[in-house]
C-alpha cells in the first residue's frame, strides 16, 4: 500500500466508499446522501490542506484522509484530519497507515499540534486507534451525535502535542 496526494480523478473512485460511510451515519455529522458533486467540497481539500489517498498495488484506492489547518488565522498552528476506509477493506491497518501519514505530514509542515474535534464515542476502533498512536481525550461533548444505534451520544475532542 502507498498514501500519495488525491487527483481529482481519485475523487469518483473515493466516492462510494465516502457515501456508504455517510450514509452508515455513525461517524460524522456529514449530510447523507450527497450527491458525487455535492460530496466532493466536503471531502477534498484545498491548500494549505490536502487530501491523500491510500492505493494498493493495483491501483485500488482503500481509503483517504482529508487534513489541513484546524481553524485560519490564529488557529492554524493546531493541525486536523478526517479519515475513512472502505468498509471492505476495514482490518487491514489502512487507518492506522492515514494516521501516521497525518502525523507525519503535520510535523513536516511545523504543526504545533493535532486535533480532532469530533470522534465519535460509540466508535470504539477509531477511539483506540487514536490513543494508540498518542491522541488523549482532552474533553466530550455530551450528546452531540444522534447514533443511529445508540441515540445521542458523545463526541470526543482529541489532542496530541507534535
Amino acid at each position: 500500500m502507498t498514501i500519495r496526494k488525491a487527483t481529482d480523478q481519485d475523487w469518483p473512485r473515493i466516492y462510494p466508499f465516502y457515501a456508504t460511510i455517510m450514509g452508515e451515519g455513525k461517524t460524522y455529522p456529514f449530510p447523507e446522501r450527497q450527491t458525487l458533486d455535492e460530496g466532493r467540497p466536503w471531502w477534498m481539500e484545498e491548500p494549505p490542506g490536502q487530501t491523500v489517498v491510500a492505493v494498493t498495488g493495483d491501483d485500488t484506492i482503500t481509503g483517504s484522509a482529508k487534513m489541513g489547518p484546524n481553524r485560519p488565522g490564529r488557529g492554524a498552528h493546531i493541525a486536523t484530519a478526517s479519515f475513512i476506509v472502505d468498509p471492505a477493506c476495514r482490518g487491514q491497518g489502512i487507518g492506522r497507515a492515514l494516521g501516521e501519514h497525518f502525523l507525519s505530514w503535520a510535523r513536516s509542515e511545523r504543526f504545533h499540534g493535532a486535533q480532532f474535534n469530533a470522534v465519535v464515542e460509540a466508535n470504539h476502533p477509531a477511539v483506540h486507534l487514536w490513543q494508540s498512536l498518542g491522541f488523549r481525550i482532552i474533553g466530550t461533548v455530551p450528546e452531540a451525535f444522534d447514533h443511529p444505534e445508540h441515540g445521542l451520544v458523545g463526541l470526543h475532542v482529541m489532542y496530541q502535542k507534535l
